[in-house]
């Protein structure tokens, strides 16, 4: 069996969780996921936020102010060092590697000593969406970062150096772990409505593809998720490993890119379907098994509906909540974990993987 196929049907998790404590966030991670991750806890620290926490040491980005300034000299500065490392880091140069460090985070020295002690075959990492994040910052004349291509460019040079030092800490803690890298695009969902029409799929392709290339150089897989409704053609254009929805609403949309799906699963192409709704209290208050497994069974069944083979798409799928858990209470994102947990062990024993 394939490194990557060991992969099949295993629990993941998205993203955020809402616990003040972290040795009780840590322990959720630990309890619930053969593969572990690294919580954003916003209620720890503000600057965990997904957006916030890519920042640090890029050019134009200074935290006392709202926008990207361009105009001083020492963005040029930085920006002349930033392309020199940028390039030195990429030719195998790690030496300045950890100025890129994610130092907004609470849990990732806890997630690295997972790895440490129990040597995973694979730990998952995340950065923001190069799209997401370059729609959401703006310049000094409030102009989205995305319309400048210098900005564009930093920022998804910056959020690549951020995923490679991702990937570095985890071959450090255990030279035998597979890093699994999430490029969380929320915005891709926007794409081709009238907020970003002028917007050419092209362009994100370009930005996300760049990313995942890197990261796969690096012996890492990359993935990609969006937890709304969009065209998951473009994700797969780009290359990407694994892509990840949110399942309990959108199992049908994805099935409306089944000759990409095909194609894309054939070739090794992993779903990571987040089958437990995270996004919807009420829903996942109501949420057990029997539904857990419902869900799973009608959006396998959306695809062979399609004509993709059943066996194909069960050895390359995997389990998450739909979105991250952060907005939630405690108790609700607890069991959100533990769901995750029985939906991948129970669907493993069924098809006895």
């Amino acid at each position: 069996m394939s490194q990557i196929s060991e992969l099949s049907l295993e629990a993941l998790s998205i993203g955020s969780l809402p616990h003040n404590n972290l040795e009780k966030a840590m322990g959720l991670v630990k309890e619930n996921f053969k593969i572990p991750f690294w919580p954003q806890l916003t209620k720890i620290n503000k600057n965990e936020d997904m957006t916030i926490q890519f920042l640090e040491n890029m050019p134009s980005f200074f935290s006392d102010k709202e926008y990207l300034d361009c105009e001083n000299d020492k963005f040029y500065e930085d920006l002349e060092q930033f392309f020199e490392d940028y390039e030195e880091i990429c030719s195998g140069n790690y030496s300045n590697l950890s100025k890129y460090a994610i130092n907004y985070s609470a849990s990732f020295p806890e997630f690295i000593k997972i790895i440490k002690d129990s040597k995973p075959k694979f730990a998952k990492g995340q950065i923001v969406g190069p799209f997401t994040l370059s729609t959401t910052l703006v310049d000094k004349q409030g102009r989205c970062a995305f319309y400048d291509e210098t900005l564009k460019e930093i920022i998804t040079k910056t959020l690549a150096l951020k995923a490679l030092w991702q990937i570095n800490e985890i071959k450090c803690a255990s030279s035998n772990t597979t890093p699994i890298i999430f490029i969380d695009e929320p915005s891709i969902s926007q794409l081709g409505t009238s907020a970003f029409l002028t917007i050419s799929e092209d362009e994100v392709v370009e930005m996300i593809k760049e990313i995942s290339d890197l990261i796969k150089q690096n012996g890492a897989l990359s993935a990609i998720h969006c937890c709304g409704k969009c065209d998951w053609a473009l994700p797969i254009k780009a290359n990407v490993n694994i892509i990840n929805l949110d399942a309990y609403k959108y199992s049908q949309n994805l099935s409306l890119f089944s000759k990409d799906l095909n194609i894309f699963l054939q070739n090794g192409g992993k779903i990571a379907w987040g089958i437990i709704p995270t996004l919807d209290a009420k829903a996942l208050e109501n949420m057990d098994l029997k539904k857990a497994v419902s869900v799973f069974e009608k959006a396998v069944k959306y695809l062979t509906k399609k004509g993709i083979d059943e066996k194909i798409i069960i050895e390359n799928s995997l389990i998450t909540p739909s979105c991250g858990a952060g907005a939630l209470s405690e108790e609700l994102a607890e069991k959100a974990m533990h769901l995750t947990k029985e939906l991948s062990d129970n669907i493993k024993r069924y098809y006895d993987i």
